[in-house]
């Protein structure tokens, strides 16, 4: 069992990202099941259009953004919750005056990230 508080865990920059950092809150090795990470994209930051090969369940902490999800685009503000099913192409854009925070949470598999679109973030 664990217990920490957020501030303890060392935030990174995402190397395909734009001034984004995550957190690994709960990583494969805590969680038998599902990692929990927290990403913070700064006023005009974001990820690249990518897939994935695992899912996103994501919780808006603050901050305004757009995110595109296949052919859908939509604007999250905090409380918002979103689903990226697996190998759907998504992208982020900080369209706010405030950091982006989201929890994200998803299963413990391999994950192979690709990039489809550098310029969109």
């Amino acid at each position: 069992m664990t217990v920490k508080h957020s501030n303890e865990v060392e935030a990174k920059n995402v190397a395909a990202g734009k001034d984004t950092t995550i957190q690994v809150l709960i990583s494969s090795q805590e969680g038998p099941n599902f990692a929990l990470r927290k990403f913070s994209m700064l006023p005009g930051g974001g990820m690249p259009r990518h897939t994935n090969t695992v899912e996103h369940e994501q919780y808006v902490l603050r901050g305004h953004a757009r995110i595109g999800i296949g052919e859908e685009i939509y604007e999250v503000k905090q409380g918002n919750v979103v689903f990226i099913p697996e190998g759907v192409p998504h992208f982020y854009e900080n369209i706010g005056d405030e950091p982006f925070e989201f929890l994200c949470i998803i299963p413990n598999k391999e994950d192979k990230i690709t990039v489809i679109d550098e310029t969109k973030c």
